[in-house]
């Protein structure tokens, strides 16, 4: 059994709010915090539609969310994160943000509170190194759509403590998820082998050894994957894909980590995927 029973989140967006909502219907307080009141709104908004949802599916009742909502307190105020045992950096993938941040729950949270941060890519130990707290410090990385999604990476800096990732484990469980623990690495463990597949995808419809059709086909039919590397390329932004390549490349020093060209190229030419109607797909 958990021993926390109010989680402060510090980001409203798609994996803030999605992390709230995880911790609100398994019973835990939330205070949700974000810089402008219109990202608090649509936080908030976002959870009752995604709870709304559940109810068409039967997975929950109309009690079960008005109780979820009543657990959540929207703020634009820090110092409402007082009350919390663990706080939740989720703010946007940028190191500098995500320093600054921590910086300041650092100087105002109690020295016993844990702070976890929900990054994809950045160094455990190095945020934790900018924290007084470094052995109170851990990675949970969180995995998109948060409400539907079982695994939770926790992702261990150099310094933190058993303590620490045994009270964050036994959180990740008491959401009903799946934790699984991870030394800090570039890409901890999911990315680190989903991307570089993405990449090898990219190098195997360079060499026109079959259509991207074909291909997807292939890894959906053979390797029993719900969607295929290349749409799933398309689904996450080409742009993204070959950034986390390019961090592998520098980190690792291993050529085994060289970002195909012909995602480099693509990337150049503006197509990224869904979210500029072309990429491997038209859409």
């Amino acid at each position: 059994m958990s021993s926390i029973q109010t989680v402060g989140i510090v980001g409203a967006g798609t994996m803030g709010n999605g992390i709230a909502q995880a911790c609100a219907v398994s019973g835990i307080r939330v205070v949700m915090v974000d810089i402008a009141q219109a990202a608090v709104d649509k936080g908030l908004a976002t959870i009752a539609g995604s709870l709304d949802r559940l109810i068409k599916k039967d997975k929950l009742d109309a009690e079960g969310k008005a109780r979820a909502l009543s657990l959540i307190q929207g703020s634009t105020q820090y110092e409402d994160l007082k009350g919390a045992q663990l706080v939740i950096e989720a703010a946007t993938e940028n190191e500098a943000l995500k320093v600054k941040i921590l910086q300041q729950l650092d100087g105002l949270l109690a020295p016993e509170v844990i702070v976890a941060t929900n990054t994809s890519s950045i160094s455990i130990t190095k945020l934790a190194a900018t924290t007084q707290r470094a052995d109170r410090f851990i990675g949970m990385h969180f995995f998109n759509p948060v409400p539907m999604m079982a695994l939770v990476e926790i992702i261990r800096g150099l310094q933190t403590s058993d303590a620490t990732h045994d009270t964050v484990k036994a959180l990740a469980e008491t959401l009903g998820k799946t934790p699984i623990t991870v030394k800090n690495s570039p890409g901890f463990v999911v990315n680190r082998i989903l991307v570089p597949m993405i990449n090898e995808a990219f190098f195997v419809l360079a060499e026109g050894l079959a259509t991207p059709e074909e291909i997807d086909e292939g890894m959906k039919l053979g390797c029993n994957h719900p969607i295929g590397p290349l749409a799933l390329a398309d689904m996450v932004g080409l742009d993204v894909c070959l950034a986390v390549m390019n961090v592998y490349f520098e980190e690792f020093n291993d050529s085994k980590y060289r970002p195909c060209p012909l995602l480099k190229e693509m990337v150049a030419a503006g197509w990224l995927g869904r979210k500029t109607g072309r990429g491997v797909y038209t859409y």
